[in-house]
């Protein structure tokens, strides 16, 4: 690319939406289980019904946030990725991707993609990148890939390896709504080498548990999917699945704390996570 790095600080996108504290957001309950501050009465409520059904929630919350962290940091690291594109970024919450993926390499570009009116009310902090590199947030949505692609290209070179996150987003979006054409879209736009990071729900551990939880998301106006690890596994086709394959989150390439034990406690963990690499 010509274009130098640079520390970009405006957001692009549609202006700022009203947010909605009537109705529980994911993202908002997300953060209300990492003991964040940006969620509202609603949120915490709807939490606290999913914690009455299932403990683990933060815990896997956790895990689910440091499966992000590993993947960047090897991609960074051990891939030579210096591109990230993260689609459903969720609420700010630290250490984030680019301070991940900048810490390895300063000149990292790293574009933040969501439709969130809070995420965006976040975004300039978000932008805090390094000054080598490009730090950008879109605002736009995750099923409309095409329309993502187009605004990436202003920051992002594809025809060199992308890093693809979509971390917690496509238990979102059911197949029949176009889980799998907008998964098939970006990973189409990609350069050889580009990899494709995946976090989603799952059934498999605790089938109970997470049905009645998806029903308790389901009664605040929230649709979440389950899916098998086959089922994830479609996700990469036509890609080079990394070691250890698709797995719960907390198991792919743990990192034990200095006392030996893992660092979000004993027992599953309902998301499966994977890496693949386009041939």
């Amino acid at each position: 690319m010509t274009e130098p790095a640079v520390h970009r600080t405006h957001p692009t996108g549609p202006g700022v939406t009203r947010i909605d504290t009537t109705r529980p957001h994911p993202a908002r309950v997300y953060d209300w289980f990492l003991g964040g501050k940006d969620n509202y009465p609603v949120d915490e409520a709807l939490g606290k019904q999913i914690m009455s059904i299932d403990a683990g929630a933060p815990r896997a919350a956790r895990a689910n946030r440091r499966f992000m962290q590993r993947a960047t940091r090897r991609l960074a690291r051990e891939a030579g990725i210096r591109q990230f594109l993260d689609i459903g970024t969720g609420i700010p919450t630290e250490p984030n991707l680019h301070q991940i993926a900048q810490s390895f390499a300063p000149d990292a570009r790293v574009v933040y993609v969501d439709n969130d009116p809070i995420v965006l009310a976040h975004a300039e902090a978000l932008l805090r990148g390094t000054p080598e590199g490009v730090t950008e947030y879109l605002q736009a949505d995750a099923r409309e890939p095409a329309a993502i692609l187009e605004q990436a290209r202003r920051i992002l070179d594809f025809d060199r390896p992308v890093a693809l996150s979509l971390i917690a987003l496509l238990h979102f979006v059911a197949d029949e709504d176009g889980a799998h054409e907008l998964v098939d879209t970006l990973v189409e736009a990609l350069a050889p080498g580009s990899c494709l990071v995946v976090s989603a729900m799952t059934a498999d551990f605790e089938p109970e548990n997470v049905q009645r939880g998806i029903a308790a998301y389901a009664a605040g106006g929230v649709t979440l999917v389950a899916r098998s690890q086959a089922e994830m596994g479609r996700f990469f086709k036509g890609l080079e699945v990394l070691d250890p394959g698709v797995v719960s989150v907390a198991d792919w390439h743990p990192e034990p704390d200095a006392g030996g034990d893992a660092p979000d406690g004993p027992g599953p963990v309902s998301l499966y996570g994977g890496v693949g690499r386009k041939p």
